[in-house]
């Protein structure tokens, strides 16, 4: 299967060119979009980029940590899950999958709505736009979801339609080393898989941290970048979740996925 092999390449930490549009900014891969660079609920979508992803992608709850949350995936079942990977028409839809780190902060959510509830949240390179759902469900009084692929942001939603609430607003750029926002809270998932963008990921929180007092929760199923880095010492475990079967499968067998609290410590809040 053409898009599991591709699904490989990125667990190796092989995705260089998604790696390098982080870093340097850039809106998206797809020239077409461009643009698009702001994504809200009074945005209307392109007919025929709607009408391609709902052909293309499989209404699926089932087989993920949060079966509340139904989502537009890439599954076996999918045209291009057997096509070659180059034919598909937009940047690589690293959306289209639910990684393991995206399901575990999703399911810690929604069983501790007392974590966004009456808060506002930044969901950071939000992907399938999963955990910013979450955190709508669990009563959170403002989300951004923020990916850098604005079918990504089309994704999003049409997602948030399939489970019955309203878009929140969705930025499509890299605010990686942007002025740190005043969110009570920032979560992002399978992030550390290139060392310069973890390196960049590191600096960033830790000054949104410094000089708005957020709250960071990272999701990882324990990837050798992330574990590997820097910022693990920094870190304190939430809680560990079991993948079930077909997350696993799909993951070259990874087993768990963990929700960690990342507090640097007095002697890196002033570097």
């Amino acid at each position: 299967m053409a898009f599991r092999g591709w699904k490989r390449l990125l667990l190796l930490g092989r995705q260089n060119a998604f790696a390098k549009a982080w870093r340097s900014r850039r809106g998206g891969p797809s020239l077409r979009w461009k643009r698009c660079c702001h994504w809200s609920a009074s945005k209307s979508l392109d007919p025929e980029v709607r009408a391609f992803l709902e052909e293309n992608t499989e209404v699926t709850s089932s087989g993920h940590l949060t079966p509340e949350i139904r989502l537009r995936l890439l599954t076996p079942r999918c045209r291009f899950w057997r096509e070659k990977p180059d034919l598909w028409p937009y940047g690589d839809p690293f959306w289209a999958i639910y990684w393991p780190g995206g399901q575990a902060l999703s399911r810690y959510i929604l069983d501790n709505p007392r974590v966004v509830k009456g808060r506002s949240v930044l969901d950071l390179g939000s992907g399938c736009g999963a955990t910013a759902i979450a955190a709508v469900m669990s009563g959170a009084s403002q989300v951004l979801a923020n990916d850098i692929d604005p079918i990504a942001g089309m994704a999003m939603i049409l997602n948030c339609e399939l489970n019955h609430l309203n878009p929140f607003p969705i930025t499509i750029k890299n605010i990686i080393n942007s002025e740190a926002g005043n969110w009570d809270l920032i979560v992002l998932g399978d992030m550390f898989y290139d060392e310069q963008l973890a390196d960049g990921l590191h600096h960033w929180l830790r000054k949104c941290i410094r000089i708005q007092q957020t709250e960071v929760l990272i999701g990882d199923p324990g990837r050798h970048q992330f574990l590997s880095h820097s910022i693990h010492s920094q870190l304190h475990k939430v809680i560990e979740y079991s993948l079930p079967e077909y997350t696993r499968q799909e993951n070259n067998g990874l087993t768990s996925s963990i929700v960690w609290s990342y507090q640097p410590s007095n002697s890196l809040e002033n570097c």
